[in-house]
This record gives structure tokens, C-alpha cells and sequence, in this order.
């Protein structure tokens, strides 16, 4: 599929309706692998819509209340959060020892992050609304290998942002997910998983 068309099956991630979340994809890790590089307990869940999820954070607004919506897809585990621990280097670390990560993020202030992790180790994130274009500036901006030939345009960033996760991890990200209860589970604030350490958030 040419990626225009790509970029096409995902114009819904545009929406005022997904305006803020993270959405990663895992192989290599079983569910309760990828649940505890998140910082869950695996024991512990219950089933939610991501509204559902959206509407309980927003309630606890100021209490860092975290919460990681998992489903296991074929070889890929997908998790999605109204939240961003996926944005989070370290998670990308520890979620793809033995494995491959990709997570996109977006949020209400605009904005984005696409990461890319294999074994253990990032191997590039970069924000897509600051490639807008890229095609056409020269010298052209470089990107990580697994992200060449991608092109990001204002009104497309986050369809083009699943399109790239997508070509990277070989599965198709199904926007019913976000509408079915997935097992959900309550994570711990950043600053307890990774107390004061900066390396945490650093690729």
C-alpha cells in the first residue's frame, strides 16, 4: 500500500474525539510482560472503554491517576492510555527487551511523538509536527531509518503518525478498540516508577 493510502485508513486519528493519547505496540513480550514494563500489576484489572478510562482520569485530574488499557492482537500486544507513560523512553526500554516497541503520542496542546525501540534500546523518536513537510526544505531533515519516506502535513499528523506504526510493526491499529472495554489496568506516576532520574526520559 502506497503510503498516502496508508495514511488514509487513519484519517479518524484527527479527530477531536482522540485528541489526547498514547497508543503503543509490543512483540516479542507476552500481556503481562508489557503490563509490568508499564508499571501494572497484571493481577489486578478491570474492563473499560477508553472514554470510560478518559472520564475516570479526568476525575482524578490531579491525583496521578494512570490508566493502561491492554489487548493482545495475533503476535502484538497494543496498549492505549489517555495518559503518556508510552511516550516515556524508559517504558519503550524495558516493554521491548527481547522484543520491538512503537508508540504514538498526541496531546490537546499539539503535541506529538512517534518512538521506536528494539531490545532494549531506542533507536529514535522525533515529533511529527516539527517534520511538516520535511520534503520539502532543503537539506530534507534526517529521520531514523524505520521512519524514511514517511511525510507529515498539518490536518494528517496523527493519521500519518498510525500509518508509520503500522508499516513499522506490521499490524493494522482498529479504531473499534477504542470503543470496546479493554482489560485496564492503574499505573503508578512516572516519578514513583523512576523516582528523580532524568535517564528515564531520555532516548
Amino acid at each position: 500500500m502506497v503510503w498516502d493510502e496508508l495514511v488514509a485508513r487513519y484519517a479518524w486519528a484527527d479527530t477531536d474525539e482522540v485528541a489526547s493519547h498514547t497508543a503503543s505496540v509490543v512483540t516479542g513480550r507476552t500481556e503481562e510482560e508489557v503490563i509490568r514494563a508499564f508499571g501494572g500489576d497484571p493481577v489486578s484489572s478491570r474492563d473499560m472503554t477508553f472514554d470510560e478510562a478518559a472520564d475516570e482520569q479526568a476525575e482524578h485530574l490531579y491525583e496521578n491517576h494512570h490508566l493502561l488499557q491492554v489487548l493482545g492482537f495475533g503476535q502484538h500486544v497494543v496498549t492505549v492510555e489517555c495518559g503518556y507513560h508510552g511516550s516515556i523512553p524508559e517504558i519503550a526500554r524495558r516493554a521491548s527487551v527481547g522484543g520491538e516497541f512503537f508508540s504514538v503520542y498526541s496531546s490537546v496542546n499539539a503535541r506529538y511523538q512517534v518512538m521506536h525501540a528494539v531490545d532494549g534500546r531506542v533507536d529514535g523518536a522525533f515529533d511529527p509536527f516539527e517534520r511538516e513537510d520535511a520534503d520539502r526544505m532543503d537539506p530534507e531533515p534526517q529521520l531514523p531509518g524505520w521512519a524514511r519516506g514517511a511525510t507529515f502535513h498539518l490536518g494528517s499528523i496523527g493519521a500519518a503518525s498510525f500509518a508509520l506504526m503500522e508499516r513499522t510493526m506490521d499490524v493494522v491499529f482498529d479504531p473499534v478498540w477504542l470503543e470496546i472495554p479493554l482489560r485496564t489496568f492503574l499505573l503508578p506516576a512516572p516519578a514513583v516508577l523512576f523516582g528523580d532520574s532524568e535517564a528515564a526520559w531520555q532516548t
